[in-house]
């Protein structure tokens, strides 16, 4: 049997997670963006040999961080581009990179730029830094989410997800390139969820465009997404700029903190042994990506990578929560504070198993029927 065909969710409602442990023991969780399918068996075995010798004091090795050597070795077979030595950093987390890029490269009152519907601490970030949220418009073509470049010219940064959060968009090379043209702006590329790019879909490193973009361009990313390792804390950041490095370079030492060395092991381990165990969650994902395609007939689009599905439902999550026992994520706040309208959206996690995943549809199905027959559901 596959790790992935079966999920038990006492297992999950009883640890620390969000996901399921803040819910109630009647609802479902498919709302926080972390997996239902545990971690790669040689992750955890790795870290058990580290836990087993008692080895969680400071962090040391000889020679470049592991980190970055697997983070270097990954991009180059994995996507082909070959990042340039001595300019990748250990951070926590992407959130944490995001803060210190726009701390580092943009005043207050500066524009950001940032596809939305994005990912909502995101936008929280720029907000909260005193920045001005300068949004990209996701445009529904009639056969995928697309978008223009208009408006970038007076931004200082441009925040990029790609792959996409929440659509599941795989920007194309010209998509990219044409983001690349709309300014000389410092690009930060968020490409956490590269690994989880399904077949016919190809992920393009945005600093592999050519030099002129790699040199503005910071590149994030971390094994936590794909290999379910979030409470993990550790990710890296490419940085392209000049200015911006030694920047970096000059700070206080300790002032952006170091991941601990669990969360190096596991992502060492992720990028180097974790692959057939990735195999085998793509395969699973790729079903329930079908699964849900069917349910939604033709009424969204389907991701090209991630296991997000961002599906125009009619009925708002607090409904659904209510009516349906199921967590959503609300559309709503993947566009605040924006004039970019998402309120008729959710965001659903298909990474569960598949009897569970169905489950989820049959209570969103009984939802929208009891709606319809309510007139709750957007005209």
């Amino acid at each position: 049997m596959s790790p992935f065909d079966r999920v038990d969710p006492d297992r999950l409602r009883s640890g620390f997670g969000v996901k399921w442990g803040s819910l109630p023991p009647d609802t479902l969780g498919a709302w926080v963006a972390d997996m239902d399918f545990g971690i790669p068996p040689v992750v955890r075995d790795r870290m058990l040999e580290v836990i087993e010798r008692g080895d969680l004091g400071y962090p040391f090795w000889t020679g470049e961080d592991p980190v970055v050597t697997a983070f270097q070795d990954r991009m180059a077979t994995r996507f082909g581009w070959a990042p340039t030595e001595g300019r990748t950093r250990v951070f926590t987390d992407l959130i944490q990179i995001l803060q210190v890029m726009i701390e580092t490269t943009t005043e207050p009152g500066d524009g950001v730029a940032i596809h939305v519907p994005t990912y909502p601490p995101f936008l929280a970030s720029i907000v909260r830094a005193g920045r001005r949220v300068v949004p990209i418009p996701m445009v529904d073509t009639g056969s995928r989410w697309g978008f223009d470049t208009s408006g970038l010219r007076d931004c200082r940064l441009l925040v990029l997800v790609n792959p996409h959060n929440p659509t599941g968009r795989v920007f194309t090379r010209a998509e990219l390139e044409a983001l690349a043209g709309a300014g000389d702006m410092v690009v930060l590329t968020d490409e956490i969820h590269a690994d989880l790019t399904y077949p016919s879909f190809v992920h393009t490193p945005f600093a592999s465009l050519g030099p002129d973009v790699a040199r503005r361009t910071v590149t994030a990313t971390s094994a936590t997404k794909a290999f379910n390792l979030a409470a993990m804390r550790c990710a890296v950041a490419h940085i392209g700029p000049d200015h911006l490095k030694a920047k970096l370079d000059a700070a206080p030492l300790d002032i952006f903190g170091q991941p601990s060395i669990l969360g190096r092991v596991a992502t060492v381990a992720a990028w180097r042994e974790g692959d057939a165990w990735l195999a085998g969650l793509l395969n699973q994902l790729t079903g329930n990506r079908r699964m849900v395609t069917e349910w939604a007939s033709g009424s969204f689009h389907p991701p090209e990578a991630t296991y997000l599905a961002w599906l125009r439902l009619g009925v708002d999550a607090g409904t659904v929560e209510r009516r349906a026992k199921v967590k959503l994520s609300p559309g709503a706040e993947f566009s605040a504070p924006t004039e970019v309208n998402t309120q008729d959206f959710v965001r659903l996690n298909l990474a569960t198993s598949p009897d569970i995943l169905r489950e989820i549809l049959d209570r969103l199905q009984e939802c929208l029927e009891w709606a319809d027959t309510s007139d709750l559901v957007t005209k």
